[in-house]
């Protein structure tokens, strides 16, 4: 029942994202101007997703120009490898890399938010050299995505899902249940968050961002990783755990929210199938953060190539 829930909130969520004014297709699937994507090697030298290793929003640096060749340098003449070296861009500091400083692929970068809306604040592009982790780091990512505006959204549409529903009676309806809805749900949204984020994976070392497996896998691999992911964690070494501190993080809530929630709402059942729902969601959310940058890529590529085509057709008239 709570994951039917679930979907029709994100339906109803994605339809108000639908009747928003229009903006242009490269900023709502990746949030940059297109000019920051045309690069030799394919990748995207100068797309900036916000959200290295789940970091923070940060200000595209404008495309650095190549550093210059001094002709008198005679090493460089005898070596074209090396001038070619040196006439690369450079890609701006706040672009995803790999472990050798290489700009990660667009089809593998991660967007600070989807769809210019959904917050991806605690995701790692495929191959990108994550953000170092600890108290304060963990703490400003947990703090960000739980006050983060797309989150009270999704809170008022469940919230009204739930009242709906009669989900839980002794909380009642109209106006007051409401507000008995949404500010219980706002208690479990936020304990989640900050255990499965900050306090346990700080006092256990354990990485609990997602990590996306890329485009070099094929679907049902990526399916299954996604769906793994729930289970097994990283340490801050890199070695893979099972994931104690997002799992326990759940339980945790669940226990926690026995203290706010009329005793009808907190029966081994009802808790359990509350965990449940936490689960699925987050493996929803997760899938659609393994298989979007795709999508991205190839719209913004797509647009690109139109765009092109028509300044192309245009040249051409004005000759």
């Amino acid at each position: 029942m709570r994951f039917i829930v679930a979907i029709i909130s994100l339906s109803v969520a994605c339809s108000i994202c639908a009747g928003a004014t229009p903006i242009p297709i490269t900023a709502r699937l990746a949030d940059l101007p297109p000019a920051y994507f045309d690069t030799p090697n394919g990748s995207a030298a100068g797309y900036d997703p916000g959200a290295v290793a789940g970091g923070l929003p940060d200000d595209p640096d404008p495309m650095p120009e190549a550093e210059p060749i001094d002709a008198g340098q005679s090493a460089t003449a005898a070596n074209p490898d090396d001038a070619a070296v040196r006439q690369r861009p450079t890609p701006s500091p706040s672009v995803p890399v790999d472990a050798d400083g290489n700009p990660v692929p667009l089809e593998r970068q991660q967007p600070q938010r989807i769809l210019g809306f959904m917050p991806n604040f605690r995701s790692v592009s495929s191959g990108a050299k994550p953000h170092p982790l600890g108290w304060e780091y963990n703490f400003t990512v947990a703090t960000h995505q739980a006050t983060d505006y797309s989150s009270f959204i999704f809170l008022g549409l469940t919230s009204l899902t739930a009242e709906g529903m009669d989900m839980h009676p002794a909380l009642g309806k109209g106006v007051s249940g409401f507000y008995a809805y949404s500010w219980r749900g706002f208690l479990d949204k936020s304990d989640n968050t900050y255990l499965s984020a900050f306090l346990l994976p700080s006092l256990l070392h354990e990485d609990t961002r997602f990590y996306a497996l890329g485009n070099e896998h094929s679907i049902p691999i990526r399916a299954l990783y996604v769906i793994s992911r729930q289970g097994v964690a990283k340490t801050y070494g890199g070695r893979q755990i099972p994931n104690v501190a997002g799992l326990g993080g759940k339980v945790l809530t669940q226990l926690v929210s026995r203290s706010y929630y009329p005793p009808s709402a907190t029966t081994l059942v009802v808790l359990a199938s509350k965990f449940g729902y936490s689960v699925m969601r987050d493996v929803i959310f997760s899938s659609i953060r393994e298989f979007y940058p795709d999508a991205a890529a190839h719209f913004i590529r797509k647009h690109q190539k139109k765009m092109a085509a028509k300044a192309a057709a245009k040249d051409t008239a004005v000759q």
